[in-house]
């Protein structure tokens, strides 16, 4: 299987997703007239997006989800919103976020040589080794840490995924959180078929970070997906930030960092060639396709849903019932290709069949459709 195909997708959706399930993007302030700039290539600006050097800054962040997605009962974090969070970074690799909830407050620090992870509201603290926070993957252990992404991350990994598949240009400039920027937009080649319409990237005229972070879809002109700075300090921050010392009483917990035994590898490389994920099409409209086993969603979900953490306090695990949940979200569909419930959003859908096969992408419900149908 082509490697490089199924990260171009994975962008695609993961940066979609990731935000929604983080609930984690807003209009950024500080608009004004647009600045007046020197004129600059778009090819040119690509490369100086991707190949900018960190800088040292500290802002909070706005985003905002209208991605078309009902409030479910008791998974609020999947619902359309706003949310705000803070970051800082000292350009050498020390970060502090900070995301504020409704009761709480979840701090991520790399100090430069440890990471740690604060959740006021388990009082409890993670710490891991430098660099673990620094680039959020997918974990498959659903107590792992989850660390938000800042715009400047989640822009340039966009950027980097697609454009060779977008027609892309310079369309003005703006002024995010009172810095001038270029607009830089990512359309779909006309034999793309998605459901976006396009990206959109504000650009830093003097530091080539990214600002803004805009996904539109077609029909509106309002984003479905937004992220970026509301304020912006450029320069050296108090180092106090980088630092972190567990709060007193508080429970500390640092993962086991191991090579995997024979066993897990040979259970790890089993669950992964049973879902055996593929990529169909190519471009914006690709599809992410995999068979999930039977009773993996349930299980996840138990995980998800608390059913571990509820165990260690005596309590018992949480039941989730995954197709009343899918059934919220989606509709039931039916054709050649089997049955199954079909979902939904301004920025693309899934299919989920009711054998296991899942189709996943920025795309309209036939591209889903004729992707399922190729899944083994």
């Amino acid at each position: 299987m082509n490697r490089r195909r199924v990260t171009v997708v994975a962008a695609a959706v993961g940066v979609v997703a990731g935000v929604a399930g983080l609930g984690v993007l807003a209009m950024p302030a500080g608009a004004g007239p647009a600045p007046v700039l020197p004129e600059v290539g778009a090819e040119a600006l690509v490369e100086s997006v991707l190949t900018a050097k960190p800088a040292a800054f500290g802002g909070a962040v706005e985003v905002s989800n209208d991605l078309g997605i009902p409030g479910i009962t008791g998974l609020p974090q999947l619902s359309d919103g706003d949310s705000k969070l803070r970051v800082w970074t000292d350009g050498s690799g020390r970060v502090r976020v900070q995301l504020p909830a409704r009761d709480a407050e979840r701090t991520f620090v790399d100090d430069g040589e440890t990471g740690w992870v604060w959740d006021s509201a388990d009082q409890k603290v993670t710490k891991l080794a430098h660099g673990q926070l620094e680039e959020p993957k997918l974990q498959l252990d659903p107590n792992a840490p989850q660390v938000p992404a800042d715009p400047v991350a989640v822009a340039r990994e966009a950027v980097a995924k697609i454009k060779e598949f977008s027609d892309v240009s310079v369309d003005g400039t703006a002024r995010v959180a009172d810095r001038p920027a270029y607009e830089l937009v990512l359309t779909p080649k006309p034999t793309e078929r998605t459901v976006l319409r396009e990206v959109r990237v504000a650009v830093d005229s003097e530091l080539r970070i990214p600002l803004r972070f805009e996904v539109l879809t077609n029909g509106t002109a309002a984003p479905a997906v937004q992220i970026g700075f509301s304020e912006l300090n450029v320069g050296p921050q108090d180092a106090s930030l980088f630092t972190f010392t567990p709060p007193p009483g508080a429970k500390v917990e640092q993962p086991e960092l191991r090579e995997p035994t024979d066993d897990e590898k040979a259970r790890a490389q089993g669950a992964f060639a049973e879902a055996d994920p593929q990529v169909v099409g190519e471009g914006w409209d690709q599809v992410l396709t995999a068979r999930v086993p039977t009773n993996a969603l349930e299980e996840l979900a138990q995980q998800q849903g608390g059913g571990r953490e509820w165990e260690r306090e005596g309590r018992p695990g949480q039941d989730v019932d995954v197709q009343g949940l899918l059934k919220q979200l989606g509709k039931q569909v039916s054709g050649p290709w089997g049955s199954g419930t079909l979902i939904t959003t301004r920025v693309g859908g899934l299919l989920l069949a009711d054998d296991g096969r899942v189709a996943a992408g920025a795309v309209p419900e036939q591209v889903l459709v004729e992707a399922i149908g190729q899944v083994k």
